[in-house]
């Protein structure tokens, strides 16, 4: 048994439905994304398999543990990284996770080495001593990272890790997840709608739309499914320009564009080269650009649609409900 089981698990708030028949696999020691936009049932998914929410209709298991039949076993068994910061600012970085270590019924002495192997992991060993709310971001969210394997769990779920981090920040947190995973050997789900995230991070993601999952497998099988890099050129006479090329077996499609062409190829910093010369033998050329596939464009063409598009109206949306049923950020999508 993997280290999560999802099987038909079904999410309803009253007349919405978060997640639908949903099912997914994580392997042991894997780091697994969660891609999607807000409102897409990503932190659904992770508040059932965190016993936070009771599923409509499905099964769930974490680390061998029912969600329904056995919750406890199931949360001494996990780790979490809320979006939301959840440290207390006035106390120290070991003050809050010896409290924390005391929340799980850790015991001195193993207590207090626990929290120094952890502050080591995280490189905050000599901040230890100083209120959290003197760290910056980057740091903030290094020790929540801590906290959440101070109890040593099987499976760490982070939602939303690195939001609102500046981009060096949020580089270096990814930096500190991957390391994290190596050397615990920790199963590690993330939810993210950063796809470049995903693709430098996880070893498998599962791409999340309207509460099921579309789609699932390795960052580079996904994208690989758009076929070749995108060369476009820009050119004075588009259709010579297409026809000139199309004969070529490396070139996998051509279509005229405005002011050029767009041709699919098998490599693109290869082919370059001898495509702007037979392209030159029949019209000027004044642009070229090589788009590799993305995540992004993966998204694009599992949903029918961009994942920035989503974001804002989701984002709206979750803070309506949010007002609307009196609870507070980070809400139940």
């Amino acid at each position: 048994m993997g280290a999560i089981e999802v099987r038909g698990l079904t999410k309803r708030y009253g007349d919405v439905l978060a997640v639908d028949g949903l099912d997914l696999s994580v392997e042991s020691g894997e780091l697994f994304g969660l891609l999607g936009p807000n409102g897409a049932g990503k932190s659904t998914l992770i508040n059932v398999c965190c016993t936070l929410l009771a599923p409509t209709a499905g099964t769930a298991t974490v680390a061998g543990h029912d969600v329904r039949a056995s919750p406890g076993a199931v949360r001494r068994a996990i780790g979490v990284v809320f979006q939301e910061p959840a440290l207390d600012e006035e106390l120290t970085g070991a003050e809050n996770l010896t409290f924390h270590g005391r929340l799980y019924g850790m015991r001195d002495p193993g207590r207090t080495e626990r929290i120094d192997e952890v502050l080591d992991l995280v490189d905050l060993a000599d901040r230890r001593d100083e209120p959290v709310g003197n760290y910056s971001g980057g740091m903030a969210r290094r020790l929540e990272l801590a906290r959440g394997l101070l109890h040593g769990p099987e499976v760490l779920f982070l939602d939303e890790p690195t939001v609102g981090l500046d981009a060096a920040t949020r580089n270096a947190v990814r930096e500190y997840v991957r390391e994290l995973n190596a050397r615990t050997g920790v199963t590690v789900v993330l939810t993210t709608h950063y796809m470049d995230e995903a693709a430098a991070l996880c070893d498998r993601v599962a791409v999340v739309d309207r509460g099921s999952v579309v789609a699932c497998d390795t960052p580079g099988a996904l994208t690989s499914r758009l076929g070749g890099d995108h060369v476009e050129v820009g050119v004075d006479d588009p259709q010579a320009a297409r026809e000139r090329i199309e004969r070529f077996d490396w070139v996998e499609t051509v279509a005229v564009v405005d002011g050029g062409i767009e041709a699919v190829v098998d490599s693109g910093e290869r082919r370059v080269a001898p495509l702007l010369s037979a392209v030159g033998e029949v019209a000027s050329v004044s642009t070229v650009a090589v788009r590799k596939p993305t995540l992004e464009r993966v998204f694009l063409e599992l949903t029918g649609r961009s994942l920035r598009e989503e974001e804002a109206p989701a984002a709206a949306g979750a803070r309506n409900r949010t007002a609307a049923n009196g609870r507070g950020p980070g809400g139940d999508r």
